[in-house]
């Protein structure tokens, strides 16, 4: 089968007719860069704001050509919204589809506002942070949504690391996910968790080169057109630091709160604390910091080592006011279970570990419980 290029697929969107119904598309410089991988084509759209939702016809019309495409396996589209007056490259906001009410599950009922339009079905959807990369958020989100699952609820994952996905290998799940109508995606499943990842859409060794409109339409597109059914929490696993992932999900999405995940040494804090200031500011509740690699349990003597130091999440936990969610032990078998695909909390339920896990999961749902849900208000780029 001859590989689809991009020449060709802006060939094919010179078809669609633009807003003024004069000049196509790609002739107004509506379209962004186009990523291709195993036949899939990604692209995204850019409209005007206020024009967003009557537009959607646009962005269906554009998928329908590239799918027909001799060649192309499916194509994954979306509109990003600029706010009207914005110099172009600058951050821009995609305005999501307009949603129904979801079920009455066990979290509170989250308040829609506009621009915050939550998931249908979907509970909480908690975002997992950090500061930095190496360690260990992608591990704590995985057994800390698998910690949740062990507590009786129904519980999702996004994997929103566009650059660097890592639920694939850490929940030992391979192949395609299959959509429904040629649209809506089916999440994989494994371990009881519904997944969502790019890395179950692009190859594990494809260069990720989007700029940062085309991660936030993929993030949208993988929050909104999934069938995730009836989840009482979504645990989101945002990639490290404060960059366009965390500001789109805390722009778009009505967050019901956030994990900070830091190691104990004071390097790690430092950055750990852009994160609990980004989230401060854009009034997401931190719903409490996770001391990972806390300390060292030598597996021959059984002697407890403070590599990194130790107690300085909690510290930092106690000096800023919020809840000090628990120390999880740096360990041979963390990383071993994590390498293999199969994390603690679901192959040694009843070990020490996953008990850790669990009661972190229990601190966290236990907030979501207690107070209703409030949407974040939406953030302006200048």
């Amino acid at each position: 089968m001859t590989e689809v290029t991009k020449e060709q697929v802006l060939e094919t969107l010179a078809t669609v007719r633009g807003p003024d119904l004069e000049h196509n598309i790609v002739e107004l410089g509506m379209v962004s860069d186009v990523f291709i991988s195993d036949g899939k084509v990604y692209f995204s759209i850019t409209v005007p704001a206020e024009r967003a939702k009557e537009l959607e016809p646009l962005r269906l019309a554009a998928e329908r050509v590239i799918k027909e495409m001799p060649g192309v396996k499916g194509a994954l589209v979306a509109l990003t919204a600029d706010k009207k007056g914005t110099p172009s490259g600058a951050a821009a906001s995609r305005t999501p589809p307009q949603a129904g009410h979801g079920h009455e599950s066990h979290a509170h009922a989250q308040p829609q506002r506009a621009g915050k339009i939550g998931v249908p079905g979907i509970g909480a959807i908690i975002a997992v942070a950090s500061g930095k990369g190496g360690v260990g958020k992608s591990t704590t989100s995985v057994n800390l949504a698998l910690g949740l699952h062990a507590n009786g609820l129904r519980v999702g994952i996004l994997d929103a690391d566009i650059y660097g996905p890592s639920m694939p290998r850490l929940l030992h799940i391979s192949g395609r996910p299959t959509q429904i109508d040629g649209r809506i995606i089916n999440p994989m499943e494994n371990y009881g968790l519904k997944v969502m990842s790019m890395g179950f859409l692009v190859d594990e060794e494809t260069a990720m080169i989007w700029r940062g409109p085309m991660v936030q339409s993929a993030l949208m597109q993988m929050l909104r057109e999934v069938a995730w059914g009836e989840l009482d929490v979504l645990v989101v696993d945002m990639p490290p630091g404060t960059g366009d992932a965390q500001l789109t999900m805390a722009q778009q999405v009505p967050l019901a709160g956030a994990v900070i995940v830091s190691t104990p040494q004071d390097l790690a804090l430092i950055d750990a604390r852009k994160g609990l200031n980004m989230f401060k500011k854009v009034e997401v509740p931190v719903l409490g910091i996770v001391e990972n690699m806390s300390y060292f349990i030598a597996p021959d003597t059984g002697a407890r080592y403070d590599i990194f130091g130790h107690g300085g999440a909690r510290n930092e936990a106690e000096r800023i006011g919020v809840p000090f969610l628990g120390e999880v032990p740096l360990t041979i078998n963390i990383r071993e279970a994590s390498d293999a695909g199969t994390p603690l909390v679901a192959s040694e339920p009843n070990g020490i570990v996953a008990g850790i896990y669990r009661d972190i999961a229990a601190k966290v749902w236990a907030q979501l419980e207690e107070k209703p849900q409030r949407a974040a208000p939406a953030i302006v780029f200048e």
